[in-house]
C-alpha cells in the first residue's frame, strides 16, 4: 500500500524509539531478538508489546518466532523515519499523492517551500540477490539488508543530481536526502514514451547534448530509455540516475552503448530518425 501521512503524523514517539532501534540494531540481527529491543529501547513489557502491535498493523514493522522471537523493520517503517526526519528539518510540509512507480521506487508529489518530488528508493525487495551482485555500492558484508541497499542506492542518486546539475546537465535539481528518500524539484513535464513530439530532431539532439556533458562530468546513465526522460514543452530532462557508472568502469563502452542503442531504436522507430549507435557514442564521447 502507498505511505500515508497520516500515519506517519500519528505515529508516537515511543513507536518512533523501536523504529529507530530496530534500525541500528539490524546492521547486527537479521532478526532483532525481543529481549535486546527491549533493553535498547528502555520500554516495559506491556508498553512495547503494545507498540510493535501497533507498529505491526501499519506495515511497518514485521516479527517471527523461529528461531527465536525477534522483530524487523520494513520498507514502510523505513520510509517513515526518513520522511519524519526531513518534515523536522524543514524540507517537507506536506506529502501529496503517489505519481510514479517503478521496478525500485516510488515517487510521491510533497510541499515544502514549494512543489516538491520525493522518490522512495526500495532496492532489491524482490531480487535482492541481483542486486547485490549487479551495483557496486553493494558492501561484501554477510549481513546487508535491503533497507540499507536502499539507502546505498539513494546516496547514488543524490550525488549523481548533484554533481550534473551543477554541470549544467538537465536533472531534477537534489534538495535533501534522508536515508532512502530524495527530496528534489518537481518537473511539470511527461515522460518521452507518453509523448507524440513535433520536433524530435530538435528533442534527439537535446538528449544527446546532456549525454555529453554529463559524460564529460564522468557519468553514464547506465539505463537509459524514454521511460527516464521527460519533456515538458520547453527543454528535456534526464531521470532515474541510482545505476550511474564512471567512464573508466571495465562496462563503461557495452553500457554505454546499451544506453545509445536504446535511445536510436526509439527515435528510430517512432520518428524514422536516421541517425546509428556509432555515430551517437562519438558524439558522445566528444
Amino acid at each position: 500500500m502507498p505511505l500515508s501521512a497520516d500515519e506517519i503524523k500519528e505515529l508516537h514517539k515511543y513507536e518512533y524509539r523501536i523504529l529507530n532501534s530496530l534500525e541500528w540494531l539490524m546492521k547486527k540481527y537479521l532478526w532483532v531478538p525481543e529481549d535486546v529491543l527491549r533493553k535498547s529501547t528502555k520500554l516495559s513489557e506491556s508498553e512495547m508489546k503494545y507498540r510493535l502491535g501497533r507498529l505491526m498493523e501499519m506495515d511497518m514493522v514485521k516479527s517471527s518466532t523461529k528461531p527465536y522471537t525477534g522483530y524487523q523493520l520494513v520498507f514502510k517503517g523505513y520510509d517513515a523515519l526518513a520522511i519524519s526526519s526531513l518534515v523536522t528539518k524543514g524540507t517537507l510540509n506536506a506529502l501529496g499523492s503517489l505519481i510514479g512507480v517503478g521496478k525500485e521506487s516510488e515517487v510521491y508529489e510533497a510541499l515544502g517551500l514549494g512543489v516538491l518530488v520525493i522518490k522512495i528508493h526500495r532496492v532489491g525487495q524482490r531480487s535482492f540477490q541481483s542486486v547485490r551482485l549487479n551495483r557496486s555500492y553493494i558492501p561484501e558484508w554477510k549481513h546487508f539488508p535491503w533497507l540499507f541497499a536502499s539507502m546505498e542506492s539513494a546516496k547514488m542518486e543524490f550525488t549523481a543530481l548533484s554533481t550534473l546539475q551543477k554541470g549544467g546537465v538537465s536533472v531534477p535539481v537534489p534538495i535533501a536526502i534522508n536515508r532512502n528518500v530524495i527530496a528534489m524539484s518537481f518537473i511539470p513535464g511527461l515522460n518521452l514514451n507518453q509523448v507524440t513530439l513535433e520536433e524530435p530532431q530538435e528533442i534527439f539532439d537535446e538528449v544527446v547534448e546532456n549525454l555529453a556533458k554529463a559524460y564529460r562530468l564522468g557519468y553514464i546513465h547506465s539505463d537509459l530509455s524514454e521511460f527516464n526522460i521527460m519533456v515538458d514543452g520547453e527543454k528535456v530532462w534526464l531521470i532515474d540516475w541510482p545505476q550511474w557508472i564512471e567512464p573508466s568502469h571495465p562496462n563503461a563502452d557495452t553500457i554505454l552503448r546499451r544506453d545509445i542503442n536504446n535511445l536510436v531504436n526509439y527515435f528510430s522507430k517512432k520518428y524514422g530518425l536516421a541517425k546509428t549507435t556509432d555515430e551517437v557514442i562519438n558524439l558522445v564521447i566528444g
